[in-house]
């Protein structure tokens, strides 16, 4: 299942670790590739930019991203996922800490797969992470390639 990467949008550095130490808590091996705004996570999906040239066969099993980064906001990433072709099916969960009804509805209206806020108390989102994790890496079948 190691082959199975995680990918993590996420601009503050404070959650970045706090995911990555919870999902190392939840026994998580999966590679974790993480980037700081919209832009870069574009970049990787689509292989531009500064990843030109990257085998874009091989994606993400599952998308954590948040909603307020810079550059590029979630919704619009997601957006474009959805948009193309070649990543209109990828998971995509919405981790966020926005409480804001919009940000929900309009999450769910553009392909988002599923929608999590993040929890104040560590134990918890070690616990919703670890869950999340067994879902989408484990007990999750996702489609067959070539078959978007």
């Amino acid at each position: 299942m190691s082959a199975r990467t995680i990918m993590l949008v996420e601009d503050n550095a404070d959650d970045v670790d706090l995911t990555l130490r919870a999902l190392k808590k939840a026994k998580i091996a999966n590679s974790v590739t993480v980037v700081g705004d919209g832009q870069q996570a574009l970049d990787y999906l689509f292989a531009a930019g500064s990843y030109a040239g990257r085998d874009t066969s091989r994606q993400p099993a599952v998308i954590l991203l948040d909603l307020k980064l810079p550059k590029v906001d979630g919704l619009e990433v997601l957006r474009q996922l959805r948009e193309n072709k070649k990543t209109r099916l990828l998971p995509v969960v919405i981790l966020t800490s926005s409480k804001e009804e919009h940000d929900l509805i309009e999450g769910y209206s553009l392909g988002a797969n599923a929608y999590m806020r993040k929890p104040v108390d560590f134990l918890q989102f070690s616990e919703a992470i670890q869950q999340l994790g067994l879902f989408w890496l484990v007990l999750n079948e996702p489609p067959p390639p070539g078959r978007k």
